[in-house]
């Protein structure tokens, strides 16, 4: 059990076929838990992960949603439910990001970065609180960004929605305490093989280098397993936020 601490738990992990979130819910699955791989249009690579899970003899299932609609977000909890009897953990990790000149953002450019960056995770929150609450030890974590606390004006649309993901968390954890523990991690930018590099960014951050998708997915299984920490931001950015 030591070495598994999340055997028993479910967790549901929004935008978990590729990167992030997929990271994510392969390390939450190789300590034991149970995961809900969400994706909105990308099948095979959830897929790849629930048979990827399963190879390791963990337990996952593929759904497909939305996040940013009510009703898909109400019927992927339920299904999970239902699947798997319980939920203990929600990681909010399904995003966008593009950039944008603010004189040329469009209204719907705005739209689609608020809906899917902040209003799916309220959605998804307070779907999943019930579940959470019956847990009795429940946890959220809400992927929010540097660029939550930095102010990129070529991102001003993305900024301001994983800045509203700061306060959101910082709101939840005190709504749904002391049953749930509510949390963020704040990524940095993280790379993947075959990217080239930032190499602005690594000249920048202290650590000289960028992140890996095993970094936040490390933040979040401390966050899950803690029982003493909420309504914090962890930000995991190789020290970029402290640098000029």
């Amino acid at each position: 059990m030591a070495d598994r601490p999340l055997t028993g738990r479910v967790a549901l992990i929004t935008g978990a076929a590729k990167r992030i979130g997929r990271s994510i819910a392969l390390k939450l699955a190789a300590n034991g838990a149970a995961v809900v791989v969400n994706y909105a249009t990308s099948k095979a690579d959830a897929e790849a992960v629930v048979s990827e899970i399963a190879a390791g003899s963990g337990r996952a299932m593929a759904w497909q949603a939305n996040v940013s609609r009510k009703a898909e977000v109400q019927a992927m909890f339920t299904g999970a439910e239902r699947e798997f009897g319980r939920l203990d953990i929600l990681v909010n990790n399904a995003g966008v990001f593009f950039t944008a000149p603010f004189l040329e953002l469009t209204e719907e450019q705005w739209d689609t970065i608020m809906n899917t960056n902040l209003k799916a995770q309220f959605l998804c929150a307070q779907a999943a609180a019930p579940l959470l609450k019956r847990s009795g030890q429940g946890h959220i974590v809400n992927l929010s960004s540097l660029g939550g606390m930095l102010a990129w004006p070529s991102l001003t649309h993305y900024c301001v929605s994983k800045a509203g993901v700061i306060m959101l968390t910082r709101c939840l954890a005190r709504a749904l305490a002391p049953e749930i523990q509510v949390n963020s991690v704040a990524p940095g930018t993280i790379q993947f093989p075959a990217e080239a590099p930032d190499e602005d960014y690594v000249r920048r951050a202290p650590l000289k280098k960028t992140g890996t998708g095993d970094d936040i997915a490390e933040a979040v299984l401390f966050l899950v397993t803690s029982p003493f920490i909420t309504g914090q931001v962890l930000v995991v950015d190789g020290g970029r936020s402290i640098s000029n």
